[in-house]
């Protein structure tokens, strides 16, 4: 350990300049005074980097108190107990008084340990106050018992080196911790608690690591307890004292994160103000806007001076503390464009970084500042020519996401600063990116699909540029290798065979003043669904950007199926039309007043209604008005066209399988599952997500953000229950048809089973399973199927439940010949049975029987609906 004299010398053992060693010594002047009136000092094991304060005499100054008591534990560990101070200001913040009180220490937590702490890992605990830290954090509490008040501020884990911690309390100013000389967190409020420290414990630091005792697992050194708050000058002049002049004299870090082997100027107060600054305002900002703005001019103000590493490291995490308070603003979210928004900031974040970067002061050597924080990975780097003799500069230098410059495109004659920076969520604001805003050509042909970060974005910044090839295909190039991020949403798109995935190499452009997506000058060379490989020859901030677009059909496919649905549902519309004034004109019939007939109805009508909607839809355009209540109407129709499909399988099943209930009661039940189901859907639906109606393709719901399963979940639904319910009630028409040909030698058994299949398709909603199996443009073909059949449903519910029915048949000419009489002679005339309407039918276990199919005995539900073969 080097021991700093007051008297000074003209070269210390290690042979520092006379000129530093002055500069020193009247920093160490104006700080001995201050060390003179700590009430508590003990400076604890050497330290090599951190200077015990020693008087003229070459004594360690120890403040009012010994250096406290050694106690070996077990295991041959040792710590240090403080001793109780019960009524005292250290225990009791109450009885500080207006001037405070503060506390210092330099603290580590060993690397090989770090990896093994507990949750809370090291700490420092007293009646009066906490210090403990995680892998991720670090925490100081303090509490005032009378009052049941708390204050508490996390700041940056030591981690494996030096880290020198101070914080003050004063009952109006709150706590302020300081890291490395700077102020780094504060809380001027706190809060009620009554969950705080014990209020018998002793003060106890050391490396005992037995979870039952509160001992530190890691190392504290130059422990110091004034009875008063610092001032800021105050604490600077004490870290440069006891760190400054090992600066000197030996390249072992001091603090977290930042190395050098350059011979530092010293540190200027010209950054503390903005660093001050910017940790006291913070959380003072509600709205994105005013925040971006107070950014903006913290990065027009830096003042055009050099820094130390330290201070360097100290105004990079405060800006980095600020930029994520921007980011987690609750308002942030609510509006509806954020992208460019944050292009800003990250235009904001180089400005501030390159500034700092520039200004790192340094000789011939390198200068490195790097670290860690909630917002991105970072580096600053200031490389002397001789330095750059390197295969390539990476960054970050671990990890799967990385850019890459190969060592010839450094000038290397000239001082070079980069800084690199690792964003960890900012992908997150750049979704729904419109095409048209971007400068990417290939995606702006695919107007309507919508852009999105699937990557980290990372920066990257040479100064001066490096030199690099104009040719994509020449050299030198920068590397880039992202690793994809993709949402559960975003992998669903991808990996679907009906999408085409395009990925584009991008980055932000800020030629125009605002950031605006490019991929000029950059081209994809590799990659696959989990990554991507780019060559580009500029630097600046990249990300993968992905763009989803349906797979199109041919145009000739596209003019064959459009002209399909459109003959098909112009038949099917026509049809229905005619199948509902049949049922209408042939309601008074006493046959045709059968609660079959009102489903057939309900079912016309809803199918009818939806077709017609979806023919009118095709002449309005995507985001207007009227495309939207089109979508939310077409929905609702089509629901209600499945729901009555579903009341068909339902009135089928208890025809044929299961009798239950009375007849008014199910049709109670079936006006509720046919109109107010969809009703309820639609509503919800519409309430939730109106932005998913009509706004993309055409008049429908969004297939992007999950809302069409509004409408897919329930049309399952229904073509599952209706192919179960098909497959039982051709099982029991089988065995019926065997039956009946064993009895009477019916030999066309096995036909009257498939014609009576081919009856019940249309209105269960078969024709739906072609469109689940046409799902991409490989299934060409159950494409076709499904416009033929689907488009024609209308169609084929009037031919075999209209026309070709011979109970209606009959009907129509009961009521011609109704019609053809007089009125007098209407009145009595007495209308035979319908002979057609008489078939074989039998339960199972049962004796075949001529039954009539309508008759309203208790049998009637044992009767299909097959007169129409």
């Amino acid at each position: 350990m080097k021991i700093f004299n007051r008297t000074g010398c003209s070269t210390d053992p290690c042979g520092t300049p006379l000129g530093v060693t002055s500069a020193f010594e009247n920093v160490m002047q104006d700080w001995f005074e201050v060390l003179q009136t700590a009430s508590h000092y003990w400076p604890l094991d050497h330290v090599d980097g951190i200077h015990e304060l020693r008087d003229t005499n070459g004594d360690i100054v120890e403040g009012m108190v010994n250096k406290g008591i050694y106690v070996t534990g077990k295991k041959g560990v040792t710590f240090l107990f403080y001793g109780s101070y019960q009524n005292s200001c250290i225990n009791n913040p109450e009885m500080c008084g207006p001037e405070g009180v503060t506390f210092s220490f330099f603290w580590k937590t060993l690397e090989q340990q770090a990896k093994f702490l507990p949750a809370y890992g090291g700490q420092v605990i007293s009646s009066g106050f906490k210090i403990c830290s995680n892998e991720d954090e670090g925490f100081v509490e303090f509490y005032a018992h009378g009052n049941s008040m708390k204050w508490e501020a996390s700041f940056s884990p030591p981690g494996p080196y030096w880290t020198h911690i101070l914080f003050t309390w004063k009952s109006k100013e709150g706590l302020k911790v300081y890291v490395n000389g700077t102020l780094n967190t504060t809380d001027p409020n706190g809060k009620v608690s009554y969950s705080y420290g014990d209020p018998n414990a002793n003060l106890l630091t050391g490396t005992e690591s037995d979870q039952s005792k509160r001992y530190v697992n890691g190392a504290f050194d130059e422990f110091i307890i004034w009875e008063r708050a610092l001032t800021p000058q105050e604490i600077e002049q004490y870290f440069t004292a006891a760190i400054g002049k090992q600066l000197l004299l030996s390249s072992t870090p001091v603090w977290p994160l930042m190395t050098t082997t350059t011979t530092p100027m010293l540190s200027t107060d010209a950054y503390h103000p903005v660093i001050t600054k910017l940790t006291e305002e913070r959380g003072n900002f509600q709205h994105p806007e005013t925040m971006l703005h107070y950014l903006e001019n913290i990065s027009l103000s830096l003042p055009n001076k050099s820094l130390l590493e330290n201070t360097a490291f100290n105004l990079t995490e405060a800006f980095l503390k600020a930029v994520e308070d921007f980011l987690l603003l609750p308002t942030l979210m609510n509006i509806s464009v954020t992208a460019p928004m944050v292009g800003g900031l990250i235009e904001t974040i180089d400005s501030v970084m390159g500034h700092v970067a520039y200004n790192l002061g340094g000789n011939p050597s390198t200068v490195t500042v790097e670290g860690t924080s909630s917002v991105a990975d970072y580096s600053l780097v200031k490389m002397s020519p001789r330095n750059q003799n390197l295969s390539h500069y990476r960054f970050p230098s671990q990890g799967r996401s990385y850019i890459s410059i190969p060592s010839e495109a450094f000038h290397k004659k000239a001082w070079v600063t980069i800084v690199g920076l690792l964003y960890h969520n900012m992908h997150h604001y750049f979704r729904n990116i419109n095409p048209v805003d971007t400068k990417i050509a290939e995606a702006a042909v695919y107007k309507g699909y919508m852009i999105s970060a699937m990557s980290y974005v990372i920066s990257l910044k040479v100064e001066p540029p490096p030199t690099l090839s104009h040719n994509l295909s020449g050299s030198p190039l920068i590397t880039i290798q992202l690793t994809h991020k993709l949402t559960p949403q975003q992998y669903s798109q991808a990996v679907n065979e009906s999408n085409k995935v395009h990925l584009y190499c991008a980055f932000l452009d800020y030629s125009n003043g605002s950031g605006v997506w490019s991929n000029e000058g950059c081209v994809r060379d590799g990659g696959n669904l989990n990554y991507s490989v780019c060559l580009c020859n500029h630097l600046t901030n990249f990300a993968i950007l992905m763009q989803v677009v349906p797979v199109k059909l041919t145009t000739q496919h596209q003019m064959v199926l459009t002209s399909i649905s459109y003959m098909g549902c112009s038949l099917s519309i026509f049809s229905l039309t005619i199948t509902l004034v049949t049922f209408a004109i042939l309601s008074s019939v006493s046959t045709m007043r059968n609660q079959r007939y009102h489903i057939h109805a309900n079912l016309s009508f809803a199918i009818l209604v939806a077709q017609i909607l979806l023919l009118i839809s095709f002449q309005f355009s995507p985001g207007t008005v009227p495309c939207k209540i089109l979508a939310i109407l077409l929905h609702f129709f089509f629901l209600s066209a499945f729901a009555w499909m579903l009341v068909e399988g339902f009135h089928l099943y208890s025809m044929v399988i299961k009798v239950f209930g009375s007849e008014e009661s199910k049709h109670l039940y079936y006006y509720g599952i046919g109109w107010g189901c969809p009703l309820v859907i639609c509503i919800i639906s519409a309430t939730s997500a109106m932005d998913s109606y009509g706004e993309r393709g055409n008049c429908w719901l969004s297939l992007e953000n999950g809302a069409i399963w509004a409408f897919v979940a329930p049309a399952l639904c229904v073509i599952v229950v209706n192919i179960g319910i098909l497959i039982a009630v051709t099982r029991v028409i089988s065995r019926i048809s065997a039956e009946n040909y064993k009895v009477h030698g019916d030999a066309n058994a096995l036909k009257l089973t498939a014609k009576a299949v081919a009856v019940l398709l249309p209105i269960l909603g078969s024709s739906w399973i072609f469109g689940v199996l046409a799902v991409n443009g490989h299934a060409i073909v159950f494409q076709y199927m499904f416009a033929i059949f689907n488009s024609l449903q209308g169609f084929f519910i009037f031919l075999f439940h209209c026309l070709l029915n011979s109970e209606v048949r009959a009907a129509f000419k009961h009521k011609t010949k109704v019609w053809s009489l007089t009125s007098s002679s209407i009145r009595n005339i007495n209308v035979k049975p319908f002979n057609s309407d008489i078939m074989t039918v039998n339960r199972p276990g049962t004796t075949p029987t001529k039954l009539n199919t309508w008759d309203k005995s208790t049998n009637s539900a044992n009767r299909i609906d097959l007169s129409a073969v």
